[in-house]
C-alpha cells in the first residue's frame, strides 16, 4: 500500500519494533531514510542497518539496540515537518530535544545531520523529527 509520507512511516515502524522487543524491522528504502538510519546509527540509536534489493523500491533492514538489561535505548521518536506543514529552522534556531539528551534529525543542503552536527556545520534545513 502507497504511503504518502515515507518518514513517517519508517518512524512508526521502528517506534512500534522497539515497543515490542522486536531484533530488528524492515522499512521501504528512500534516500532521506537511508540518511536518518545513518543518523540514528551515529548517534547509537540503532546498531546497524542495511540496504536490501528485494522489490522495485527496496528496504532498510534496521538492527534495533537496547540496552544490558534489555531496556529500550531509542525511548520515541517523533515526525516534526508534516507533508502539509513544513518546518525549517537555521543552525542557530534549531531545537533542543530534552535539553540536550535527545538529537533532531535535519534534512539539510549536506545531506541529513543530526542538529548537532548542523550546529558545527553552522547549516540549517528542514527539521525532519526529534528523537529520544
Amino acid at each position: 500500500m502507497p504511503t504518502s509520507d515515507p518518514i513517517a512511516d519508517m518512524l512508526t515502524r521502528i517506534r512500534n519494533a522497539v515497543r515490542a522487543r522486536h531484533a530488528q524491522v524492515r522499512v521501504k528504502r528512500s534516500h532521506v531514510c537511508l540518511g536518518i538510519a545513518g543518523v540514528l546509527q551515529q548517534e547509537g540509536y540503532i546498531n546497524s542497518y542495511d540496504s536490501i534489493d528485494d522489490t522495485a523500491q527496496g528496504t532498510i533492514r534496521v538492527q534495533l539496540k537496547y540496552g544490558e538489561t534489555g531496556e529500550q535505548i531509542l525511548r520515541d521518536c517523533q515526525r516534526v515537518s508534516r507533508p502539509g506543514c513544513r518546518v525549517y529552522r537555521g543552525a542557530r534556531q534549531l531545537p533542543r530535544v530534552m535539553d540536550g539528551l535527545g538529537i533532531s534529525i535535519v534534512s539539510t543542503p549536506l545531506g541529513v545531520l543530526s542538529d548537532r552536527e548542523c550546529r558545527q556545520r553552522n547549516v540549517g534545513g528542514e527539521v525532519l523529527c526529534n528523537v529520544w
